[in-house]
């Protein structure tokens, strides 16, 4: 076999000729010099077509390849620069590396599995590179990824969600495919305009084809749905509509909790310092502590709870009927989803008269939002969607930003999740 037949195969490039190598024992870095063949000179950098040559732009440059063993590996070439009809002068292609990229494609490769599989650490010590490096390589691959394949193909049933990124209410929108649970979509922000963007690449003529869209109850979320599916199924969340229950019942214990406090300071003679061994017992005080700690007793679910939190249930429940009502209605609410479509209907229509009359301003409050939804809430129960899949998908995400830490934008902290929740995630260079 011929030396520079070796030597194309060890760097891998294709439709190149490797002229010279040159090896720096001191510095510890081999450099190739390399030249296009004919029918790959004098094209695009962006769109590939052949263009008359310009310039000889800034002469020769260098591309960082894969490295041999301990020692750095660079190809390095003429970089002359092509009038196109299209983009106009721009730098000519080169088969071994993407446009405006300082690295091969097999570096890019080999980062980019590095970066879904690895932690950050890792791969900027093996690759010997910046974080930053690794974001602006996540995205070049991303890029070339997506075109490749269509993300949003046999897409029926959808689930909508937000994740938060970055400090300052900083948020990516983010779509799921409840069939394949592949992240399909993710987009920095939280409002009309980013979910506009999704159904926008989607097109008219898919998105008429979705047939369920599960989220939570945000409006605009809705709004934007009912808009652009107009064949779609809304479904409200189970998980969220028992959170804003919790979130009432929550309300009303802080008030308690603040007016057993209040009844403290009002009826006990307070002392400086810790009381003495025999002082008389403080019962307000008491109370005031123990309703503070009631909040795990009345959060969980009564199967979950300990011997110790029923005890404070049922404490809970006898000294302040309040709040004991307001645990029933959220455990009320909570076990409609449990009911056959059928029964849960008139079960959250009775809830809903259960919780008007309460004399609770957070459920009072809370039963208007679950009429509203009331369609939805049913819907998710009749087709047993939820946002499971998507909360999953948001916990891998947020695991992701923390390993994304010091990506410069979120298009590499999406490209990043893309390719690892995407289903197209990238291969090492060399194997099938």
């Amino acid at each position: 076999m011929r030396s520079l037949t070796i030597w194309r195969t060890l760097l891998g490039v294709d439709k190149t000729v490797v002229e010279d190598v040159d090896l720096d024992l001191v510095a510890g870095v081999f450099v190739a010099s390399v030249r296009l063949t004919r029918s790959m000179r004098n094209r695009c950098g962006s769109c590939q077509k052949r263009c008359p040559r310009y310039d000889d732009g800034a002469g020769r440059r260098r591309w960082r390849g894969l490295d041999f063993g301990s020692t750095r590996v660079f190809l390095e070439a003429d970089a002359p620069r092509v009038s196109c009809r299209e983009h106009g002068v721009i730098v000519a292609a080169v088969p071994w590396a993407r446009h405006q990229a300082g690295h091969t494609r097999h570096f890019d490769s080999y980062v980019a599995w590095l970066a879904t599989q690895t932690s950050k650490t890792a791969a900027t010590q093996l690759m010997r590179i910046a974080w930053r490096t690794v974001g602006a390589i996540m995205t070049r691959v991303w890029a070339d990824t997506e075109k490749l394949h269509d993300p949003f193909a046999g897409l029926t049933r959808i689930g909508i969600d937000e994740v938060s990124f970055k400090r300052g209410r900083k948020f990516l929108t983010v779509v799921v495919d409840h069939d394949s649970g592949r992240l399909v979509w993710a987009a920095p922000g939280q409002d009309k305009a980013t979910l506009g963007t999704f159904f926008d690449a989607l097109g008219a003529e898919r998105s008429a084809l979705i047939t369920h869209v599960s989220a939570d109850g945000a409006a605009w979320i809705a709004s934007v749905v009912a808009a652009r599916c107009p064949n779609a199924v809304r479904c409200a969340d189970p998980f969220h509509v028992v959170k804003w229950a919790t979130e009432a019942l929550d309300e009303v214990r802080k008030a308690a909790w603040t007016e057993a406090r209040k009844q403290a300071r009002l009826n006990e003679s307070r002392t400086v310092g810790r009381p003495v061994h025999d002082a008389p017992a403080r019962p307000h005080s008491e109370h005031a502590k123990l309703m503070m700690n009631s909040r795990y007793a009345l959060w969980k679910n009564p199967e979950n709870l300990t011997e110790k939190q029923q005890i404070k249930l049922a404490w809970v429940v006898h000294t302040n009927p309040a709040l004991g009502r307001a645990y029933y209605l959220k455990e009320g609410l909570r076990l409609v989803f449990k009911l056959p479509h059928d029964e849960a209907a008139e079960a959250l229509d009775k809830w809903v008269g259960w919780a008007r009359r309460c004399r609770i301003p957070s459920f009072v409050k809370l039963q208007r939002s679950i009429v509203k939804h009331r369609a939805a809430i049913l819907a998710s129960i009749e087709h047993g969607l939820s946002n499971g899949r998507i909360e999953s998908v948001n916990t891998k995400i947020r695991l992701l930003t923390r390993i994304a830490f010091g990506f410069k934008s979120p298009d590499a902290l999406i490209a990043l999740a893309m390719l690892s929740l995407g289903g197209h995630k990238p291969a090492l260079p060399g194997r099938d």
